[in-house]
């Protein structure tokens, strides 16, 4: 909904205008890897892809995984409020005009961080940082068949992980036990990942030469991460669909005025929204 969309927008600024300059800058880095993810979000839609590209970044004991989309639109934020470093007003509040500049957009409003045992989920709902754990995979099966892809010589590996059986291929040239989304733990990078069903494809589509990775650190903004609250998957799920439905109810919270042209088209939307609920079709289904 176009509405609750720009909504996030403005709490995704202010979260920045209170956390820029607060970057990570202590993870050298060991590989960069983007990854063109093409799914079927929504199955009253099956011929609708919907496409993205996400990086990971290798660290020395961890990776971070996070939209590319997110990523710029951090650097348009830092950008913007740069001039107003060590600046202060009376109020407190920095004011930026955003008008005339095309702000990326990303339904991925999420970050992970893989380690050897576990990958962490973080996502912000408003003004609060959330977070759940996931322990690694440790059943994939490994397979005897080797296919070129991307000039990569890759080895097969198949896993069913939450509700999807997925077949994944991995480069064990690249001694890098991490991959896009939750998937890790095997001999090397993965180089690609689907589901079954064809719902949910993940292929690395680009890769930082080695030889520019010297010196090079992790920059990712600690307001990703730092100091969440930690629940379960089933808290965090709740949280979110509160907090949607506090936007949906209430848009007058952030000092919105709707004309009553502006509300019937927002009841519109509301409506196509319950629809298309029937058809969501998330990469977990379990």
């Amino acid at each position: 909904m176009e509405f609750i969309k720009k909504t996030f927008y403005i709490l995704i600024f202010l979260s920045f205008s209170h956390a820029f300059s607060q970057v990570s800058k202590t993870d050298s880095l060991r590989g960069r890897f983007t990854y063109l993810l093409k799914s079927k979000p929504n199955k009253l839609y099956p011929n609708q892809i919907y496409k993205e590209l996400f990086s990971l970044q290798v660290g020395d004991n961890k990776a971070f995984f996070i939209s590319e989309k997110q990523l710029q639109l951090d650097s348009i934020f830092y950008s913007a409020l740069k001039p107003f470093q060590n600046k202060t007003n009376n109020t407190g509040l920095i004011t930026v005009d955003f008008s005339g500049k095309s702000l990326p957009k990303t339904n991925s409003n999420f970050i992970l961080i893989q380690n050897s045992n576990e990958t962490q989920y973080f996502e912000k709902i408003g003004s609060t940082l959330l977070s759940y754990l996931t322990p690694n995979i440790n059943n994939w099966a490994l397979k005897n068949e080797i296919k070129i892809i991307n000039s990569y010589k890759c080895r097969k590996a198949e896993v069913h992980f939450k509700g999807r059986d997925w077949i994944a291929w991995y480069s064990d040239e690249i001694a890098i036990p991490f991959g896009p989304y939750k998937f890790n733990s095997l001999p090397g990078l993965i180089i690609k990942i689907s589901d079954k069903l064809g719902d949910y494809d993940f292929e690395l589509v680009n890769s930082f030469p080695n030889n520019k990775l010297k010196g090079k650190i992790i920059e990712i903004d600690k307001s990703y991460f730092e100091n969440p609250k930690i629940v379960s998957k089933i808290e965090l799920s709740r949280a979110k669909n509160n907090f949607r439905e506090s936007l949906i109810n209430s848009p007058q919270f952030l000092g919105v005025n709707l004309t009553s042209e502006q509300k019937e088209k927002f009841r519109t939307e509301q409506k196509n929204d319950e629809i298309e609920k029937k058809g969501y079709n998330p990469i977990e289904l379990e």
